[in-house]
């Protein structure tokens, strides 16, 4: 592989920085490249830092470095879609869309442009290529992370074979405690940096502040699972199922136990709420799952095996059996938020998946 132009996402985080130095190491022909994406006024902004960081990385190390706008791309893929799917009262993963849209939609597109082989990025997965015997042609395979608790897999269900044929993953392979090690060891000034946490280049941000910017206030009310009238809320978009706050309860019971928002309607401007966690409603939702924009990175799943998914980031996996657009779980499931992703899983291979409808 020596040789190979690669261009490096260089976030101004250790793993971005780490993959950059492991793949110069490797001999590859490396470019950081920083990424520059939309940020609203009213949110503290760390891109100009995060920024110097990459630079600082790419000097160390010697490597070219370029800085690419996608504000375009990312305010109208993650932003806006975020904010429109809040509206129908749905729960959007704009991790999803940054990677599909972002990462590997508009960087992908122009390091290709620009005479790449590659891109990397920091992310906690693993990417196989194989052969496919009896059509006599390569295929791609997306993994686990090596590291579970860092493994990112749930956010790149929507790739598809012609972009992971470009795509590393540095790090994958490695534990995280190593990635810091390897940072030190390469000199790197981001050795000791924090990991960045939150929304996709955002960071973090309490969603119904944010919301409050796009979507004026609704007054609605609070209903018991008997659907008595018990409180009030400020508008059903600026909660999600499993919420315990943001509402007011005026009739109070006998219990002091907290409620959780276990329903949302958006035309009647009602929540629905409950003593009982999500958790605890194990067995009273649906079996079955219909799913919405689809996408399996290799073979769709064959109706006669049995694989395991999950419905949230880090959740527990379940085993499923997968009927077309349809998941259905050997057991029941918590109720599960539409516009959420489901990924489904092979042992430790990401099959792909698609949005709760």
């Amino acid at each position: 592989m020596t040789g190979k132009k690669v261009y490096v996402g260089l976030s101004g985080g250790v793993d971005s920085s780490v993959s950059a130095a492991l793949l110069q190491k490797e001999g590859y022909d490396v470019t950081g490249v920083f990424i520059k994406t939309w940020h609203p006024d009213f949110l503290p902004c760390t891109w100009k830092e995060d920024r110097l960081d990459a630079m600082r990385v790419a000097a160390h190390l010697g490597i070219p470095f370029e800085t690419l706008d996608l504000e375009k791309e990312y305010k109208e893929e993650v932003a806006d879609y975020m904010i429109e799917e809040y509206r129908k009262g749905r729960t959007p993963n704009p991790d999803v869309m940054c990677n599909k849209n972002v990462k590997f939609g508009g960087f992908l597109k122009y390091a290709l442009a620009n005479g790449a082989d590659f891109v990397a990025t920091g992310h906690y997965a693993r990417r196989e290529k194989r052969k496919k015997k009896k059509e006599k042609r390569d295929e791609y395979a997306l993994f686990m992370g090596v590291d579970k608790n860092k493994d990112q897999s749930y956010f790149l269900w929507t790739l598809t074979q012609e972009q992971l044929k470009h795509i590393l993953f540095p790090v994958g392979d490695i534990e995280k405690p190593e990635v810091r090690k390897l940072a030190q060891k390469f000199g790197l000034p981001t050795a000791e940096k924090k990991d960045s946490q939150g929304v996709c280049f955002l960071g973090k941000l309490d969603m119904s502040d944010f919301l409050e910017h796009y979507e004026e206030k609704k007054r609605g009310d609070v209903l018991n699972e008997k659907g008595e009238i018990i409180g009030y809320h400020d508008g059903v978009i600026f909660h999600t199922l499993g919420s315990r706050h943001g509402f007011t309860i005026t009739k109070k019971g006998t219990s002091d136990a907290p409620y959780f928002v276990i329903a949302k309607d958006i035309l009647k401007n009602t929540l629905t709420v409950s003593h009982k966690e999500q958790g605890s409603l194990k067995g009273k939702g649906s079996q079955t799952i219909t799913l919405e924009n689809i996408n399996w990175i290799a073979e769709a799943p064959s109706p006669d095996e049995i694989y395991s998914a999950r419905t949230r980031y880090r959740a527990e996996l379940f085993p499923c059996k997968v009927f077309g657009d349809k998941i259905e779980f050997i057991e029941p499931q918590d109720p599960s938020a539409p516009g959420q992703s489901v990924v489904v899983y092979d042992k430790e291979e990401c099959l792909g998946g698609g949005i709760i409808s």
